[in-house]
C-alpha cells in the first residue's frame, strides 16, 4: 500500500505539471511583502514546499538536495531596471552579466554567467519546457562569452513571473545539453482572476538612460475549468553615454577640422525602441482528470548602438593605406593623373589638396571629411509556442503512471542593419545605410514524460521517472543586400569590400543548416530511511551531426537531526555545439594600439579556417562534484555549498591569425570567395580544459522589528576558473580573460521591512577585484578594485489596490574602474567595460502599480 505523507497531495498537483519538468528547492530569496499579507505572516510561518532535484514528491526547503535559488514574482517587480537579466543577477551573486558596449551583436543580447561559465552552460526552461536559443551569437563576448550562443532572457518581462527558479548544480544527466552550470526556470503565473498594471519612469542621474515602461498583467477564467493569465510590457529606453572625446578627433578638431562630431564614439548602453512582450499561459482541466496546458510569447524591439570612430586620416582601406600619411585616392575613370594626398598640414591645406584633384579621382575624405561612426541597428523578434496534456493513466497496464506530452516550437530572428558607413569598394557609388542579413534560430521540441510510485518497502515509494525527447535545431543566414557584402570595382586600387564595420552576409554563405537529436532518460529517487535520500539519473542522447553521449547524476542528502543536514551530487554533463556556432560567419572591428582592423569570423569547416588549424567542432564534456550543509531552525536558514566543475574541450573563439595576401591569393584560385579584404581571422574551437570551483552560502531570518516585520537576506560566491589546459590557438590573453575577467567574490546583504502601509528595501551589492579590459585589448588591462553598491526603495500603500514606489539603483552612485586617463582619450571611453557593476551609474525611477 501506498505510503501517504503530509506532501503528496501536493505532490500530486506538481507533478502532473512538472511531471519529467524541473525539479527545484526554495532557497531564501524573500518576496516583499503587502501590508494585507504581514498580519498572516507574523501569526504563522509557512513551511516552503518546491520540488527537488528529480521528479519525486515536493519537500520543504531544509531538505533540498542540491542549492536552488527562488525568486518571487513580487520581488523581481521591486527593481528600477526591469531588464530580466539584471533582476536576477542581483539576487543571485553566482550569476553575473556584463554591459556590451561596442560590442557588435552582443549589445543587441547581452549574455549571462553562472558559476562563471558561459551563457550557452546554463540551460533555460519555461514552465519546466526547453526554451530556444537567440539567433545572436557573442562574438565581443569578454572571453568567457566569445562564441557564445544561449536564450535571450531579456524579453521575459518580470510581471509575468510567478516565479524564477536557478538551480546551481550541474543537470545534463535530468535535462540533456547546456546544463552544465545549471538550470533556470521561468515560471509564468497562472491566476484565473486578478491582475495590475505597472507604470515606470526612470533615469540614470548622469541624465541620460530615460526609460519608460509600462506593464499589465490579467488572470482570466476559461470556462469554468481553466485560466488563461495573459502579461504585455511595452518600453522605450534612450542610450547611454560615457565617453570622453578622442584625443584623435580632438587633434583634427584643433587643426582647423569643423567636421568632426563633438562626440565621435560612444561607449553605452544602446538605444531601445518600440520593445514589446506578450506572453499568455493557459490552462484547461480535462473530463479525465487531466489537463491540456499552453503557453507562449511573441516579442519584438529595435536596438541600435554605436562603433568605433573611422578617422578621416588613418582608417585603413577607406582613408588610408599607410597609417596616415597621404589619403587614398582612387581613378574611377582609368583616365589616370590619381596621386594619393598628403595629410601634411592644415585641414585647409588638405582640403585645398583634395579639390585639386582631377574630376576622376575620388577620395572618401571628400565624403566624410569628419570621418564616420557606424552604428549597427537590429529587429529583435522572438516567439515560442508549447502545447501539451498532461494527467494520470486510469486502466491498462499504465495504470497509476503520471504523463505529461508536450511539443515546444521556438523561434528568434535577428535582422541587422548599418547606419551611417560605406562599403568602400564602391567608390563614390556607395550607400551609406545598409540591411546586411538576418540571422534565425529555430527549435522543435517534442517530449513525453513518465513518472511511477513504487511501493518497495522504504520509508517512501519509490519514483521512477522515465521518458524520450526528440529536438530539431536550425540556423539559417539570410543575405544582406548587395551593396552590404558587394565586392566593388575599387578593390584592386586598395578600398575594402563590404559595408565597413559589419559586412553583409554574402549568398554563398547564406542558407539553413540543421540538426536532429532523440534522449531516452531515467531517473530514480528513494527515501531509504526518514533521514537518507538518494536519487540516481542516466540519460542517453543520440546526434545526428557528432553521435551519442550518456550521462549520468548521483545526489543524495542526510539528515543529521531536526536542524541540520549534509547533500551532496556528483555528475557528467555535456554541451553540445549549436548548428550556429558550427556555421556561423560574420566581420567584426576590433581596436589595438589606437589601430582598426577587421576581424572575419568563419566557420571551423571554412578553407580559411583550416589553413589556420581549425577543425570540426565537437561536444564539451564535465563532470560536476558539489558538497553541502543546511541548517533550519526558528525562522534562520543557512546553507553553504562546494562545488567543483571540470569542463573539457570547452566551445570559444580562437586567437586572431593574420592572413597574408599570398594566402588569400591561392584561396581565390581554389574558388573561396568574397575574401579580397581580410587582414586577419577567428574561428570557434575546442581548444581548451577549465576547473571551476567555488564557494555559496545563503542565509535568512525573519523576525519583528521596528513596529513592523523585517526580513534579512545574506547571498556569497566565490568562484575561481583556471584553464587547465590550452593551446596558442586560444592564447594567453584570452586564458587570461577566462580566469580573471569576473570577479572571485560577490555578495548581497538585503534588509526587507513592511509595516501597515509602508514598506521598504535596502540592498547592499559586493563586486571583488577583477580584471579591467579595455576594448578586448591585451595592452589595456589593469587589476580594478572592489566596489560596493546600494539599491533602495521606498512604497507606500494608498489602499488595497493602489501604491507608488520611490527607489533607485547604485543610490550613491559608486562609479566603476576609470580608465587610465590616456587611456580614456585614446579610446573615447572613461570606465573598463568589464565592470560587474555596469558603467551607467545612479539610477532613480518612479513607479505606479494597481492591482485588481
Amino acid at each position: 500500500m501506498r505510503n501517504i505523507n503530509k506532501y503528496h497531495k501536493i505532490a500530486l498537483a506538481v507533478k502532473l505539471g512538472l511531471a519529467a519538468s524541473l525539479s527545484l528547492a526554495a532557497n531564501t530569496a524573500l518576496a516583499q511583502e503587502t501590508s494585507s499579507e504581514l498580519t498572516a505572516k507574523k501569526e504563522q510561518s509557512i513551511e516552503k514546499i518546491a520540488v527537488v532535484g528529480s521528479r519525486s514528491t515536493p519537500r520543504s526547503v531544509s531538505d533540498s538536495p542540491v542549492p536552488i535559488d527562488i525568486i518571487g514574482g513580487d520581488e523581481l517587480v521591486k527593481n528600477g531596471n526591469s531588464d530580466m537579466l539584471n533582476l536576477i543577477s542581483t539576487t543571485v551573486p553566482s550569476l553575473n552579466v556584463h554591459t556590451q558596449p561596442i560590442s557588435d551583436t552582443g549589445s543587441l543580447i547581452r549574455p549571462i554567467n553562472l558559476r562563471g561559465l558561459s551563457s550557452d552552460s546554463t540551460l533555460i526552461l519555461l514552465n519546466g519546457k526547453r526554451r530556444h536559443r537567440a539567433s545572436v551569437i557573442s562574438f565581443l563576448g569578454g572571453g568567457i562569452n566569445d562564441g557564445a550562443q544561449g536564450p535571450d532572457i531579456s524579453v521575459i518581462p518580470g510581471i509575468a513571473m510567478k516565479q524564477v527558479e536557478i538551480l546551481r548544480d550541474g543537470a545534463a544527466a535530468q535535462y540533456g545539453s547546456d546544463a552544465i552550470a545549471g538550470v533556470i526556470n521561468f515560471v509564468l503565473k497562472d491566476a484565473a482572476d486578478g491582475g495590475s498594471i505597472e507604470v515606470k519612469k526612470g533615469q540614470y542621474y548622469a541624465g541620460d538612460g530615460d526609460s519608460t515602461e509600462i506593464s499589465a498583467n490579467i488572470g482570466m477564467p476559461l470556462t469554468q475549468n481553466g485560466f488563461v493569465n495573459a502579461s504585455v510590457q511595452y518600453k522605450n529606453v534612450d542610450p547611454t553615454s560615457r565617453s570622453v572625446q578622442r584625443d584623435d578627433a580632438q587633434a583634427l578638431i584643433d587643426n582647423g577640422n569643423n567636421f568632426v562630431a563633438p562626440l565621435t564614439q560612444v561607449w553605452g548602453s544602446p538605444e531601445v525602441k518600440d520593445d514589446i512582450s506578450i506572453f499568455v499561459n493557459a490552462g484547461l482541466d480535462l473530463d479525465n482528470g487531466g489537463q491540456a496546458y499552453m503557453f507562449g510569447n511573441y516579442s519584438e524591439r529595435d536596438v541600435r548602438g554605436g562603433f568605433y570612430y573611422r578617422n578621416p586620416h588613418t582608417r585603413g582601406q577607406v582613408f588610408s593605406n599607410d597609417g596616415g600619411e597621404t589619403l587614398q585616392v582612387v581613378d574611377t575613370t582609368g583616365s589616370g593623373g590619381c596621386n594619393n594626398v598628403s595629410l601634411a598640414g592644415s585641414h585647409d591645406d588638405i582640403t585645398a589638396r583634395v579639390n585639386a584633384l582631377p574630376d576622376n579621382c575620388f577620395t572618401f575624405f571628400s565624403m566624410f571629411p569628419g570621418g564616420f561612426t557606424p552604428n549597427l541597428g537590429g529587429n529583435i523578434t522572438d516567439t515560442s509556442l508549447a502545447i501539451g496534456a498532461k494527467g494520470e493513466f486510469k486502466n491498462s497496464f499504465m495504470q497509476g503512471i503520471l504523463y505529461d506530452f508536450s511539443g515546444v516550437v521556438g523561434r528568434s530572428e535577428s535582422s541587422f542593419k548599418l547606419f551611417n558607413s560605406v562599403n568602400a569598394s564602391l567608390g563614390p557609388n556607395t550607400p551609406t545605410n545598409f540591411d546586411t542579413g538576418k540571422y534565425i534560430q529555430l527549435e522543435k521540441t517534442f517530449t513525453a514524460d513518465f513518472v511511477k510510485f513504487l511501493p518497495v518497502g522504504l520509508h517512501e515509494d519509490l519514483t521512477i521517472a522515465f521518458g524520450t525527447q526528440w529536438t530539431e535545431e536550425s540556423f539559417e543566414i539570410v543575405a544582406g543586400d548587395q551593396a552590404s557584402w558587394q565586392v566593388g570595382p575599387y578593390v584592386e586600387q586598395g578600398l575594402s569590400n563590404g559595408s565597413n564595420g559589419f559586412p553583409g552576409f554574402q549568398p554563398q554563405n547564406a542558407g539553413v543548416s540543421s540538426r536532429r537529436n532523440y534522449a531516452a532518460y531515467i531517473d530514480i529517487e528513494a527515501e531509504f530511511t526518514e533521514n537518507l535520500l538518494g536519487a540516481l539519473a542516466v540519460r542517453f542522447e543520440d546526434y545526428d551531426s557528432f553521435g551519442t553521449t550518456t550521462n549520468y547524476k548521483l545526489t543524495g542528502q542526510y539528515r543529521l537531526n531536526d536542524d541540520w543536514s549534509l547533500r551532496a551530487s556528483t555528475s557528467t554533463g555535456f554541451r553540445a555545439p549549436t548548428v550556429g556556432q558550427a556555421n556561423v560567419s560574420n566581420v567584426r572591428t576590433e581596436a589595438s594600439q589606437g589601430i582598426l582592423y577587421d576581424v572575419g569570423v568563419l566557420p571551423p569547416t571554412n578553407p580559411v579556417a583550416i589553413l589556420k588549424g581549425a577543425k570540426e567542432l565537437t561536444p564539451e564534456e564535465s563532470t560536476s562534484y558539489a558538497f553541502g550543509v543546511v541548517y533550519a531552525d526558528n525562522g534562520f536558514f543557512l546553507t553553504a555549498d562546494y562545488y567543483l566543475i571540470d569542463v573539457d574541450g570547452r566551445i570559444s573563439q580562437s586567437d586572431a591569425f593574420e592572413v597574408t595576401p599570398a594566402e588569400i591569393a591561392a584561396l581565390k584560385a581554389a574558388g573561396v570567395q568574397g575574401i579580397d579584404s581580410l587582414t586577419s581571422i577567428t574561428y570557434l574551437t575546442n581548444d581548451f580544459d577549465t576547473r571551476t570551483q567555488g564557494v555559496d552560502l545563503v542565509a535568512s531570518y525573519a523576525m519583528d522589528m521596528l513596529g513592523g516585520r523585517s526580513s534579512f537576506a545574506l547571498a556569497y560566491n566565490w568562484n575561481d576558473t583556471e584553464v587547465t589546459r590550452f593551446t596558442d590557438i586560444t592564447g594567453d590573453f584570452r586564458v587570461s580573460r577566462l580566469e580573471n575577467d569576473l570577479p572571485k567574490h560577490r555578495a548581497t546583504l538585503t534588509w526587507s521591512q513592511n509595516w501597515d502601509s509602508w514598506s521598504m528595501f535596502l540592498r547592499s551589492n559586493f563586486y571583488g577585484t577583477y580584471q579591467g579590459v579595455a576594448a578586448d585589448d591585451e595592452a589595456r588591462t589593469l587589476d580594478a578594485s572592489a566596489k560596493v553598491t546600494f539599491d533602495a526603495e521606498v512604497s507606500y500603500y494608498i489602499n488595497d489596490n493602489f501604491a507608488v514606489s520611490l527607489g533607485a539603483q547604485n543610490l550613491f552612485n559608486n562609479n566603476a574602474e576609470k580608465l587610465p586617463d590616456a587611456w580614456q582619450k585614446e579610446l573615447g571611453a572613461k570606465y573598463f567595460e568589464t565592470s560587474p557593476m555596469g558603467i551607467n551609474g545612479g539610477y532613480w525611477y518612479l513607479k505606479g502599480s494597481y492591482k485588481f
